[in-house]
């Protein structure tokens, strides 16, 4: 099975994007930090993997006409999507869960005047794309701004938030056979589909495979859905305290490739100097190439910015001129929108990849 690998790195000059609400403690009653990790050796900021995610979802919806965005239904007090991956792209491509609830009778499972699919049994589905916490690549001394709300009469009202400066590293996989395919075996985490569901997808005339005990989207649905994926990571917006720091989230540095297997090559690449600036680890990059240059699928695309780290572009792009001259999955240099965009290209080209 193939998989699409990637790692990235997200340029935070002056950020707070994902925050942990108010501190306790404090001097200010309202003082807001940020999620971090506290280790041995400092403090790393980090933006969680649900947080990334919501931003990708929402770039998605807002972006793309084509993509079917699943409803959210309320009952009490739970919440849950539709559960319906033949016809909703996001429960096909980032999973869910959903049981049989009597609260969902009672609230008669209404999203508005949206009607969710009746659930006879438990229904799970592993995200096909998975991604890591974005965590900052060296520790961090966090700053604390202090501000007012002193548009009234009267005192003014003092405000606290925390921020930091740093490059937040992420990993990425998505699983190239799991997109479009949806199992109805009886097993935790397998278990994609429900009889109300199987009936959908046979009424829909999805291919069947029941050696697999699953049903497939065609082809060109398939690949719609996974090209408007990549196509939301290139144009990536959101994050928290976006109205007083102003960051892009869009990557900076990205390096993506097909490979064979779900195992990471390109989890260690990406790091700091010891003053706790990034550098791409180059001869990390080499390691990974050769231990595992049969699993390579396709070129390795990078992206990388104009006018991020212009010394380390430099060397690496010294590196990548040598390496191209033998090798039959080259490197291949060029902004981060434009490497996801290519690579999304390529899908139609080697539908293989999603055998």
């Amino acid at each position: 099975m193939a998989f699409v690998t990637g790692t990235f790195l997200i340029d935070a000059p002056a950020s707070a994007l994902n925050n942990m609400g108010n501190i306790p403690g404090e001097r200010e009653d309202n003082t807001v930090g940020v999620k971090q990790i506290r280790a041995k050796d400092g403090i790393y900021p980090y933006v969680s993997a649900q947080a990334f995610r919501y931003w990708l979802r929402t770039t998605l919806a807002d972006r793309s006409e084509a993509w079917q965005v699943s409803p959210i239904h309320r009952a009490e007090k739970i919440a849950f999507t539709d559960a319906n991956p033949l016809e909703f792209w996001d429960d096909d491509l980032f999973g869910y869960m959903r049981a049989p609830s009597k609260k969902e009778a009672r609230a008669k499972e209404q999203a508005g005047d949206v009607v969710a699919t009746e659930t006879l049994a438990t229904v799970t589905r592993l995200s096909p794309f998975r991604v890591s916490t974005l965590v900052a690549i060296a520790p961090q001394q966090l700053t604390s701004d202090f501000g007012t709300m002193s548009r009234h009469e009267g005192n003014p009202v003092p405000h606290e938030h925390q921020f930091y400066r740093t490059a937040l590293k992420g990993l990425f996989s998505l699983d190239l056979h799991a997109c479009g395919t949806f199992s109805y075996a009886d097993r935790t985490g397998f278990r994609h589909l429900d009889d109300v569901r199987r009936q959908k997808a046979d009424t829909m005339g999805l291919q069947h495979m029941s050696e697999e005990k699953s049903y497939r989207l065609t082809l060109d649905q398939r690949l719609a859905r996974i090209q408007a994926l990549f196509d939301g990571l290139a144009h990536l917006e959101g994050g928290a305290k976006q109205t007083l720091h102003y960051t892009d989230v869009a990557p900076v540095l990205a390096v993506i490739a097909v490979t064979k297997g779900g195992n990471h090559m390109f989890g260690h690449i990406l790091g700091a100097t010891r003053s706790g600036q990034p550098e791409c680890k180059i001869e990390a990059l080499q390691e990974a190439l050769m231990v595992f240059r049969d699993d390579l699928l396709s070129p390795v695309y990078v992206g990388w910015v104009r006018g991020y780290l212009d010394e380390e572009r430099t060397k690496f792009e010294a590196f990548v001129s040598e390496y191209n001259v033998d090798t039959p999955y080259p490197i291949h240099i060029s902004h981060p929108r434009t490497a996801f965009l290519t690579l999304s290209e390529q899908f139609a080209k080697n539908p293989g990849w999603l055998d």
